[in-house]
């Protein structure tokens, strides 16, 4: 793992905190296989997404690696009994009546800041969606920084940073290439897979047959 005092992605816990999300994982036969990628910027993409567990898993990773990752969500949200708790969790609240909504204010969340990560499923659903939102590739793209893939794996029970990955640009050609990252991990749901990985998996599965 990266020394803390060598890292530049954002951090927070202790080693308490760190041992705890270690635990965790491992309470449940998973595993955490890298360390977050020594970048002080990122759009961090999770997937497949199939199950609440999903979420459940990659925050316990985040926590043994000591990663202080936000999330935007509805500013709504935070005004209820939950907001200490999705404050806490690393949420930032989004006004998305806003002009240039989540997209805008969430480069703007990159500007102000020397570190920060965003995590963001571009699935949006856990319910098998026929296409990716693409706003995580416009938050990447406009404010200049790179995407991480990260997995959870239920098959192998590993939690990876796949890789970094530079938007270059081609929305298109690029989220295909970052779709490939998830042909061969396996969700906790394999029905409730997004249609893009479907095709994915269907493809390589004629390939093999």
């Amino acid at each position: 793992m990266i020394d803390t005092n060598t890292a530049q992605f954002p951090q927070r816990g202790n080693a308490f905190s760190r041992a705890l999300g270690k635990l965790f994982l491992q309470l449940f036969g998973w595993r955490l296989t890298n360390n977050f990628p020594n970048v002080p910027k990122a759009v961090v993409i999770g997937g497949p997404h199939t199950s609440n567990w999903d979420g459940i898993f990659t925050f316990a990773a985040m926590m043994q690696i000591g990663l202080d990752a936000k999330l935007m969500i509805k500013d709504s949200a935070m005004k209820g009994p939950l907001g200490p708790l999705l404050r806490w969790l690393g949420a930032i609240p989004v006004d998305r009546s806003k002009a240039g909504g989540v997209v805008e204010q969430s480069v703007e969340q990159f500007a102000a800041r020397d570190q920060f990560a965003m995590v963001v499923s571009p699935e949006g659903t856990r319910s098998g969606t026929e296409q990716w939102k693409k706003g995580f590739y416009h938050i990447a793209h406009k404010a200049g920084v790179p995407i991480v893939i990260a997995t959870a794996d239920y098959q192998k029970k590993e939690i990876t940073f796949l890789s970094v990955f530079t938007p270059t640009g081609d929305i298109e050609g690029d989220i295909h290439q970052i779709q490939q990252y998830y042909a061969t991990v396996h969700p906790r749901h394999l029905e409730r897979l997004s249609a893009p990985l479907k095709a994915i998996r269907n493809k390589q599965v004629a390939k093999t047959s």
